[in-house]
């Protein structure tokens, strides 16, 4: 062994600073006049030397973990490993640590992979960056690939490093942005960050954006894996698309995922969740934000690691099991999304590689005034690319089977929460978010053509045209439609509630709330939440805004979901309101189970509710006039909307074949006698199928034990009509008998 040329001291300065672009140029072994230059960084290292055709070759060592050495008479590289000694029991039995060197292999990441990248089209992005376990070269290690366009620098860190990234720098792949590094030796579970030299020359240490699994917070650093799941739910994800979702029966229980049953893990989830959605008739459960997230307060809407699901009840295999347990029960599995907006923490995504990156670089249009985040820069293809291919993700990777994208109208408007001056115009001097509606258009468009049968739904909160109309028809607006599937209908709730809020006695006031959904129940695709949203700060849960005693309390909210259930448009429950829960849900504790206990003395009230929310979901489900023309004019019509004094509501439904349901809510407590109401003349009598006044529910029984005949006495505008008793606070569902 002879001494290697000596390094240009520029060059060793910006290797050892983690400001070298190109390591691999440098590092490694390379042809030169006299034979092979061999250059290895190992800080902390005693000595190192090369393993080639069997002998060991001592490196020289120059200083700052630097060690290099000329094999003579060489005129290729040849196949070699190091022994690396670091003493103090860590030397392999004295010889040295026998390793690979990562600076002999050529880039892991391939042209077509970069060439997507760069125009933003990845669909698949977090197959080629992030952190992968694969054999390259005939070598076991983790390939670690990261997007930092502005860095100086980029090395890898983690436990394998004793959190020292010198010896680990990363190369450029050119104008992509990329950097790129395959570690050998490095497996599954291995800890990691990536230390970033920014512009100004100062460090910092970020988690991988496109972590696919991290540490448990209030840890923050990503972890290597890889997936070994073998799923069993091909008959559902084969069936799953059959009927269009706006025309099949749509019935979902919101919950959050570490309340639900405090404690539990998702195979624990498993165990009790598909059993207990499966029994009260849901068709799909919504988890509330499952995505990494550092401060549990925030629900999972502040998101930190967009790739992972949250390592607080497992690893991502174990979500797997969940979603595929509640898949072979016959339960969808959607989950809310957030591509919104991002925190400001700072081993995370702001200021990723020391510019704004993620996030637009104009304060008026990053800046999110209401929760003191960071929006995303929509309109750099990177960005977007990150997030259509992370919608991507959790359908195809996961199986879920939709995504409700939150925030919505936070994203569509430039000055959404904004005073004037505060923000900035788009290029028409207009406020609509132009890259915010592209990025929306593209993801849908996206995830529906690439994961068939699954459904987006929006949480948009104004009337912003086309919601759920087709990308590529324009409406009034000059815009495209955004695609979704369907919308919260945020009117139909904000109204609905303030009316059954108030007393019987003033709702005649109010009634226009309950009817005026029906004015553009047909705009969009809808769904009718009552979410968590709803049953928190301050806001009481779903009974408890009713007013009353408990017994009008509990009537009024047993009549509301019974309106609901049969009003157009499918609907959305959150967990704690199917029994009646009075207090507000706390992410805390969950729901109060314990008024399900038959040791409690009130426990008949919760369970009559619970048992009223199993039967509106049987009879929903069987009866096609409730859900199969939700979003077409003609499976509707008032039979009386304008009884404001009676505080009644009455309406029929119609299937495809116009096969009708009536249902009559009376808001009001008192029972209404032989009250008359117009209905088709084509049927001789109307039957009861669901009653909210029942007494299994804890109503008064009030019920109607035989059919109500249909008479030729002309009302509300038609040529027959019933008579029939109207319980107090309750929603009636008949069908012709």
């Amino acid at each position: 062994m002879r001494t290697a040329p000596p390094l240009d001291p520029g060059e060793r300065a910006r290797l050892l600073a983690g400001e070298h672009h190109d390591p691999h140029a440098v590092l490694g072994a390379h042809p030169v006049r006299g034979g092979v230059v061999v250059r290895v960084l190992r800080p902390w290292a005693r000595e190192v030397a090369v393993v080639t055709k069997g002998r060991r070759i001592p490196l020289f060592d120059d200083g700052d973990g630097l060690f290099s050495g000329l094999l003579p008479l060489l005129r290729k590289v040849p196949a070699y490993e190091l022994r690396v000694g670091y003493g103090g029991g860590e030397d392999g039995g004295g010889d040295g640590l026998a390793v690979q060197d990562p600076y002999r292999f050529l880039p892991s990441l391939g042209e077509l992979d970069l060439h997507l990248i760069g125009e933003g089209r990845h669909e698949e992005l977090w197959t080629a960056l992030g952190s992968r376990t694969m054999t390259h070269d005939g070598v076991d290690g983790t390939r670690f690939t990261v997007w930092a366009p502005n860095a100086r620098g980029v090395r890898v860190t983690g436990d394998f490093t004793h959190w020292d990234g010198t010896g680990l720098p990363m190369r450029s792949l050119g104008s992509t942005g990329v950097w790129e590094l395959f570690v050998p030796g490095i497996g599954e579970g291995a800890v990691y960050k990536f230390d970033i030299t920014r512009p100004d020359g100062s460090h910092t240490v970020r988690a991988d954006p496109m972590a696919r699994r991290t540490e448990c917070p209030p840890n923050t650093a990503s972890v290597v894996t890889a997936s070994h799941y073998t799923w069993d739910d091909a008959e559902w994800m084969e069936r799953r698309g059959r009927r269009p979702h706006h025309e099949a029966p749509l019935s979902v229980y919101e919950l959050h995922l570490p309340s639900w049953r405090p404690g539990l893990s998702y195979r624990e989830l498993a165990e009790e969740l598909p059993a207990y959605v499966r029994d009260l008739g849901f068709t799909h459960v919504e988890f509330m934000a499952v995505a990494e997230h550092p401060f549990s307060g925030s629900w999972g809407y502040q998101v930190t690691g967009f790739y992972a699901p949250t390592a607080r009840l497992g690893t991502p295999d174990d979500f797997r099991y969940l979603v595929d347990a509640l898949h072979r029960a016959g339960i969808g599995v959607l989950m809310d999304w957030v591509p919104a907006h991002f925190p400001k923490d700072d081993w995370a995504l702001a200021e990723f590689d020391g510019r704004p990156l993620y996030e637009h670089e104009d304060p008026r249009r990053s800046h999110h005034p209401d929760w003191g985040t960071l929006e995303f820069d929509y309109g750099r293809k990177e960005v977007r690319n990150f997030l259509v291919a992370n919608a991507v993700y959790w359908c195809q990777e996961f199986h879920l089977d939709g995504l409700r994208v939150d925030a919505v109208a936070s994203m569509l408007y430039l000055d959404y929460s904004r005073e004037h001056g505060e923000w900035l115009p788009n290029e028409f001097g207009g406020r609509e978010n132009l890259d915010a509606v592209a990025f929306l258009q593209e993801m849908n468009a996206t995830v529906y053509r690439r994961c068939p049968g699954i459904v987006t739904f929006a949480e948009e909160s104004t009337a912003w045209d086309g919601v759920t109309r087709a990308t590529d028809q324009v409406g009034p607006g000059g815009f495209g439609g955004l695609g979704f599937g369907m919308k919260w209908n945020m009117g139909w709730m904000h109204d609905s509630l303030g009316y059954v809020g108030k007393e019987s006695v003033h709702r005649k006031y109010h009634h226009h709330e309950m009817t005026f959904s029906m004015v553009y129940a047909y705009s969009e695709n809808y769904i009718l939440p009552i979410s968590h949203d709803e049953v928190v700060h301050g806001k009481r849960s779903l009974v408890s805004k009713m007013p009353g005693d408990w017994w009008q309390q509990r009537a009024n909210h047993r009549a509301y979901l019974g309106f609901m259930w049969a009003h157009p448009g499918k609907q959305l429950l959150f967990m704690g309101q199917e029994f009646a829960q009075g207090g507000e849900w706390s992410a805390e504790h969950g729901p109060d189970w314990w008024l399900l206990d038959p040791a409690y003395g009130a426990e008949a009230d919760h369970r009559g509710v619970q048992d009223l929310v199993r039967d509106l979901n049987t009879v929903y489900a069987a009866t096609p006039s409730l859900w199969e023309r939700d979003t077409a004019p003609d499976g509707f019509q008032w039979v009386v909307g304008d009884a404001a004094e009676d505080n009644v509501f009455a309406f029929l439904r119609f299937d495809g074949f116009g096969s009708p349901l009536l249902a009559v809510s009376n808001f009001s407590p008192v029972v209404r006698h032989d009250y008359r109401l117009g209905v088709p003349d084509t049927f001789a009598a109307w039957a009861e199928v669901l009653n909210t006044d029942d007494a299994r529910y804890g109503g008064g029984h009030v019920v109607g034990a035989d059919p109500v005949k249909t008479e030729s006495v002309p009302w509300h505008g038609r040529s027959a009509s019933v008579r029939m008793t109207l319980p107090p606070l309750a929603t009636v569902w008949l069908r012709p008998a």
